[in-house]
């Protein structure tokens, strides 16, 4: 599995599917989950609320991920997942780190063989970027070890700052 950190826009990543930085009620938001929303079109909150009457009436857990299609994204999944807030004092690394795992477990379901991640958590959510940074690369790393592994290509951690990239940049060399 090849790692790579990129400065851009997840949105416009030619990958079978992006990771989206959800908050539990799927239904969008700001940042990069409001971002997936609005250039996936219409259809996509549609689908997310029909997750919602479904199998997820009381939401996403923190750590876990659920698919959807990508609709108007170059992707043709969206994996959501929802990070942990330490505003609300959800600062546990395990919570962290299973929304990288839980993504690619579902990545792996679907058959997306490239994922795009956005630094779950290190936005409104208020983890240090750095930690962030340290989790989610040795969380991919791990996954990669395992048996689901060879089953994914490319993950590509996909972000907007410049600061936070160059933190995900430290974090791979490690």
């Amino acid at each position: 599995m090849r790692i790579e950190a990129i400065q851009g826009d997840i949105t416009t990543q030619a990958v079978d599917a992006v990771v989206n930085a959800a908050n539990s009620s799927l239904l969008g938001g700001g940042g990069v989950d409001g971002a997936i929303h609005r250039a996936a079109g219409p259809e996509l909150l549609a689908e997310c609320q029909d997750l919602r009457r479904t199998e997820l009436p009381d939401g996403l857990p923190v750590g876990q991920a659920v698919p959807t299609r990508g609709y108007r994204l170059p992707a043709r999944w969206v994996i959501h997942t929802v990070g942990p807030n330490a505003h609300r004092g959800q600062t546990d690394p395990a919570l962290l780190a299973a929304c990288f795992t839980s993504s690619l477990d579902v990545a792996v379901a679907v058959g997306a063989r490239t994922v795009a991640f956005p630094a779950i958590s290190a936005g409104v959510y208020g983890w240090d970027p750095a930690q962030v940074a340290g989790v989610a690369v040795a969380s991919v790393r791990e996954f990669a070890d395992g048996p689901g592994g060879s089953a994914v290509d490319l993950v590509r951690f996909v972000l907007l700052d410049d600061g936070v990239r160059a933190q995900f940049d430290r974090a791979l060399v490690a």
